[in-house]
């Protein structure tokens, strides 16, 4: 069976310029990984929950924070292994420094036998458009485009 993820794709405008905010996978696979490996702040979820549920859910356990207000569907993508993304975006505020995610057992190295414990997430961070296209995962980068679309309709509206 397809696995499912949900996430919230959180943005602000600073100065006029639209920032988006994105989490860095925790654990040694990650560790030394930069562009192209930030990621929405995303979970599975099963057959019997919503995928905005789940969302809302997986962004407070990855991050600490509570979410509000209104959730506008950004639609989906598949990434490399297969997995098929659904996303929201949501306006917010939140400071970076006081993430707190939960954490997770991976085996390390893989296949080895020996697990270990790590955060879901390590880090968050707000990036300008730009910048948020070369850190995000690249099979997540249409969220980033759906989003800006969005926004422009919305200010011509």
């Amino acid at each position: 069976m397809q696995k499912r993820s949900a996430g919230i794709l959180v943005y602000r405008r600073r100065e006029g310029a639209l920032e988006v905010f994105l989490v860095h996978p925790g654990g040694p696979f990650w560790a030394k990984k930069e562009l192209g490996a930030w990621t929405v702040p995303k979970g599975e979820y099963t057959a019997e929950e919503q995928p905005l549920d789940a969302a809302i859910r997986e962004f407070k356990e990855e991050t600490g924070f509570d979410l509000g207000g209104e959730f506008v569907e950004l639609g989906t993508v598949t990434q490399v292994s297969g997995k098929v993304v659904s996303a929201w975006a949501c306006a917010g505020d939140l400071d970076a420094e006081k993430l707190i995610s939960n954490s997770c057992q991976i085996e390390w190295p893989p296949h080895s036998g020996r697990f270990m414990t790590v955060p879901e997430v390590d880090r968050g961070g707000w990036f300008s458009l730009g910048e948020a296209k070369t850190r995000i995962l690249p099979a997540q980068q249409p969220f980033l485009d759906r989003l800006q679309k969005l926004l422009a309709e919305a200010d011509r509206a």
